[in-house]
Formats: structure tokens, sequence, C-alpha cells
């Protein structure tokens, strides 16, 4: 099915947009930082599985109020969900296990002492600080290693336009996720890489549907029948009806997992469904009036 819509004679208003939203994304990131976990920051995590109702207020208090563990007062603590109808909560705190083995002991002790737990319902991982840098590092490295192998591959496999095209995507689509995670303050992990890595291949996918029937459609009669900006045009429009239909068919599991992942899923969750809908509109909006405008730059000389 083929659309005949003006999707190209758009990009001017919705291709500045998209800029200006990167703009203001890079600085929020910066301004704001982004909300690391214990995968990245270091620290130690408890995750406590209670038999009885336990809120985050009463744990807070409980550090608070206790000589020995006032130091951990300041930690993260979140309801997480339960298993075997208990409630769980997780404690994120910024002591290092190597250097603080003994408090975060106590605080197990205690909490089995102050609380009805479970012998075992009690699980602890610890970052070091020096691991986490080192995390952190070989995240970002994943994530600029495949955005060169992407620049490399599409400019051997069409032109070097395409492949700043859809860089460009790949980066906007990247750069929006993470200014919300910054603006909502959503915690950055290591399954949150996996999830940013997700969409590059997403955003990636989508384009280079596009890419290929540009370049179908170049070698056909369509070409010589009209102006480079009616291929492109007709060929988005050519493709539109797949993007529509795998974009709903991705988008719907991605909702499902957003609203019944619980919060151990949702940063990953809510990386991807971000993805989708930039990725789709990336696609359109980024990466094709990029190659559109360098052959229009290339016909003038």
């Amino acid at each position: 099915m083929s659309y005949d819509f003006d999707l190209l004679g758009k990009a001017k208003y919705f291709s500045v947009g998209s800029l200006i939203a990167v703009i203001v994304g890079a600085v929020l990131i910066v301004v704001l930082g982004m909300n690391l976990g214990i995968d990245f920051k270091g620290g130690t995590k408890f995750e406590v599985l209670f038999n009885e109702d336990v809120t985050t207020t009463g744990i807070r208090s409980f550090l608070a109020n206790s000589k020995q563990l006032s130091a951990l007062s300041g930690s993260k603590i979140q309801n997480i969900q339960g298993s075997q109808g208990g409630n769980k909560i997780s404690i994120a705190t910024k002591l290092d296990v190597s250097g603080d083995s003994d408090l975060l002991d106590q605080l197990e002790r205690e909490l089995t002492q102050k609380f009805d737990v479970s012998q075992g319902s009690i699980s602890r991982k610890s970052v070091g600080g020096k691991i986490s840098q080192e995390l952190q590092t070989k995240g970002w490295q994943a994530i600029g290693l495949a955005l060169l192998v992407i620049l490399i591959y599409i400019s051997w496999r069409f032109r070097l336009r395409y492949a700043v095209g859809a860089v460009a995507a790949v980066v906007h689509d990247v750069v929006i996720a993470m200014a919300l995670f910054a603006i909502f303050r959503v915690e950055i992990n290591l399954p949150t890489i996996g999830a940013f890595l997700t969409i590059v291949g997403y955003s990636l996918n989508d384009t280079i549907v596009y890419f290929d029937r540009i370049r179908e459609n170049s070698t056909k009669r369509i070409a010589r029948e009209g102006s480079t900006f009616q291929l492109i045009n007709k060929s988005i429009n050519q493709s539109l009806s797949r993007t529509i239909s795998t974009s709903t068919t991705t988008f719907i599991p991605v909702i499902a997992l957003v609203a019944f992942g619980g919060p151990v899923l949702r940063a990953f969750s809510l990386a991807l469904l971000i993805g989708v809908i930039v990725g789709t509109y990336s696609s359109i909006y980024v990466a094709s009036p990029i190659v559109y405008l360098w052959d229009k730059y290339l016909a003038r000389e």
C-alpha cells in the first residue's frame, strides 16, 4: 500500500524542531545529570522481601532513628514488585563493600531483628568505585563503537550521505531518550544501556528500509520522471505502510511491558517505548531530509 503525503515537504518544520529538541536535550543532560545506578557510580543495593506490610517511609524512619545506621539515612529506598505475596523494598546506598562492610552487615542484621524477614530474603549487590567507572566507560564505548560501525557499513553499502543521515537519526533518538531519563530521573543501569543499543538497532532498521527504497527507485524510471524531492518523498510514502505495521506490532508489547513489567524493568521498557516512537519519526524527518539536502547540494556543484 502506497500513500501520497507530502512528508518531505513538512521536513523543514519537523527537522528544525528536532534540531532544537536535540540541543535542548543535550543541555538538560549536562545540567541535570543522569540518575546513575550503582552499576555506574558504585555502591551497594539491598533487596529485602518482608513478610509484613512495610513502607518506604517506615524504612527511612528506621534508618534515621538508628544510631548505628544513621549514615544510611540518605539511601535511595524504593518499593519494588514483590513475590510470594510479600512486600519487597530496595535500599541503595553509596557505601562501598570494600570499605564499609561492617556497616552493611549491621544493616542486614538490624533489618532481620526489627522486621519480619525470612532467612535468605535479603539479597545484596555491591559494585566498587573502580569497577563502576570501568562499566560506565565501556557502556559509552559500546554506543560509540556501534555508531562508528554503522557509519562505515552504510557508507560501503550505500553512500556517505546515507550513512551520515542514519547516524544523525540514531544520535537524535538516543539524545532524546537520555534527556527524558534525565528530566524524570529514571535510573541508568546496565540493562538501560542494552535498551539504548536496542534503540540504535530499531532506528537503523527503519531508516535502512527507506534508504533501500530510495536507492531502488533511483534506478527505475521514477528517477527520470521527477526531481530528487519527488523521488525521496514517493519512496517514503511507499514504505510508510510497512513502518506503521512494524511500529504498531512493536509498540503493543512494549506498552504491555511498561504497564506490567514492574519497577525492575521500568527503565528498560521506557527506553524501548521512547525508541519505538522517536525511531519511527527520525527515519522520516531526520535521516531522509539529510540525504535530500546533501543530494541538492551536490546538484548545485
